[in-house]
């Protein structure tokens, strides 16, 4: 190994030590300042509290370096490769050349010099084109800048993080993205998570009252929590950065559940009422199949002596569906979800939808039912779970029980309550009503329900519903249709 590949190793083992240990090790610190020194490279390189900005504005020079990195596996540096292979064959073929052309005596003596040389020759060429590009001081100068930017990306740290910190990895990644290129998608989502991680130790406040930093967060599950959390001790130009954001996160969420739950039926074909004899209804395939037997083979004519047409009529009964959710903070990404599904099944034709959330105290929701925003700006996540409330708010509203759904969602940790809240739902399906318990919905699938009710909803023959939301509206659907 030569002094500029172990240079380079140096480099790369601590940069693996930061981002998969996140401590410092003496030797490998020590022993990188000596390299980046050597290279005429700042310090700064080596300091993942810097920003590429603060470097290249610190040292303005280093831009044009920091733009030409390129993390493809077709780069320059395969080009080089092939360049220098190259130069080696021709080099060996010129060196081959001038051998068999020396004059020499005898010719046994030649003959045998010849086959030597040619042999030797081959050698030179098989040698040179296997073997690979020697590493050179500007591979371990990219090496140190690919680990600048690598560092500042993935090693994140802990503790807690400020505003300026938060806005200087966002410039970093940025950077990230730009050396990527077309192959950024395929990180966008590490990229996404270790934000979301950051705005969790962050001081949220200082970055909302921030217009500009507020604009470059990335709204996601852990972001909308924090700030329903944190809601009422925001105002001003915080409070509406907060509920920008918010809002962007629903109507992100809403479009993906909306294409989910479109070209749901509302309603089944009623049979007892005779359809209506228009042509719009006419169903020619019926009339011809029925009238088959009156085919005259001779004048090749068929003869209908009746039409057959279509029901289209639907039973104009609304659907009633009342979603009970559980506002405690361990069910925080269900109660998004079921919130904005509640806004757009509100949303079709002949289906009442009520809404009401609980904690200790229950809230009904149903004015704010088709706008998610208000009725998540107007929910207080944490306190304790009393299901009894919620159920004695819930119990008035169905006046129709075989036409009634009930989606009640929540962790069930009712402790003291479980068994007057179960026997209440027991009753509530007992009479008619849908019941559909929900532990969880979400991507993740991840959930943590009592066991004890779990086993009882499920002897009840209603099991928990958990994992993917489409799970929820399946069912939704089946009921409706």
């Amino acid at each position: 190994m030569t002094n500029h590949e172990t240079r380079r190793q140096i480099l790369y083992w601590r940069l693996l030590a930061g981002v998969f240990t996140g401590d410092q090790q003496p030797t490998l610190e020590q022993a990188s300042a000596g390299i980046v020194d050597d290279l005429g490279l700042p310090l700064a390189v080596l300091d993942p509290g810097i920003s590429i900005d603060n470097v290249v504005q610190r040292y303005p020079a280093m831009q044009a370096e920091f733009d030409s990195l390129d993390f493809s596996e077709t780069g320059d540096a395969a080009a080089e490769d092939a360049q220098t292979e190259s130069t080696a064959a021709e080099d060996a073929q010129t060196e081959s050349t001038a051998a068999v052309d020396a004059p020499t005596e005898g010719t046994a003596a030649g003959e045998i010099e010849d086959s030597a040389t040619e042999d030797s020759a081959a050698e030179v060429v098989e040698a040179a084109a296997d073997a690979p590009r020697p590493i050179g001081a500007a591979d371990v100068r990219t090496a140190a800048l690919v680990s600048k930017l690598l560092l500042n990306v993935f090693a994140t740290g802990s503790g807690q993080v400020s505003a300026a910190q938060l806005g200087g990895w966002q410039s970093d990644a940025n950077w990230l993205r730009r050396c990527l290129g077309e192959e950024a998608g395929t990180v966008q989502g590490v990229l996404t998570g270790l934000e979301g991680e950051l705005v969790s130790r962050m001081r949220l406040r200082e970055v909302l009252a921030d217009p500009h930093l507020a604009a470059q967060l990335t709204p996601s599950m852990s972001l909308i929590e924090q700030l329903l959390r944190d809601k009422h001790n925001l105002s001003g130009v915080a409070l509406a950065n907060a509920k920008r954001l918010i809002r962007r996160y629903i109507d992100e969420v809403a479009e993906v559940l909306r294409t989910q739950v479109q070209q749901t039926s509302v309603g089944t074909v009623d049979r007892s009422v005779p359809p209506k004899r228009i042509l719009r209804n006419l169903d020619v395939d019926r009339t011809i199949w029925k009238n088959l037997p009156n085919w005259n083979p001779q004048d090749e004519r068929l003869y209908v002596d009746r039409l057959y047409y279509r029901q289209t009529a639907k039973r104009t009964v609304p659907a009633r569906m009342i979603v009970v959710v559980d506002q405690s903070g361990s069910m925080v990404d269900s109660m998004v979800n079921c919130t904005i599904l509640a806004s757009i099944f509100a949303g079709l034709p002949k289906v009442d939808v009520h809404l009401i959330a609980y904690d200790t105290r229950a809230l009904d929701l149903t004015p704010w039912v088709h706008d998610p925003f208000e009725v998540l700006l107007r929910t207080n996540l944490g306190g304790g779970n009393d299901g009894p409330v919620a159920m004695a708010m819930a119990q008035p509203k169905i006046t129709d029980p075989k036409n009634t759904v009930l989606v009640w969602i929540s962790d069930f940790y009712e402790f003291d309550r479980s068994q007057p809240l179960f026997e209440a739902m027991e009753s509530v399906h007992r009479s008619g009503v849908k019941l559909i318990p929900v532990g969880s919905v979400n991507s993740s699938g991840h959930q943590s329900v009592n066991p004890w009710f779990r086993e009882r909803f499920k002897a009840l023959g209603t099991p928990v519903l958990s994992g993917h939301i489409q799970k929820l509206v399946n069912e939704l659907k089946n009921f409706l249709d």
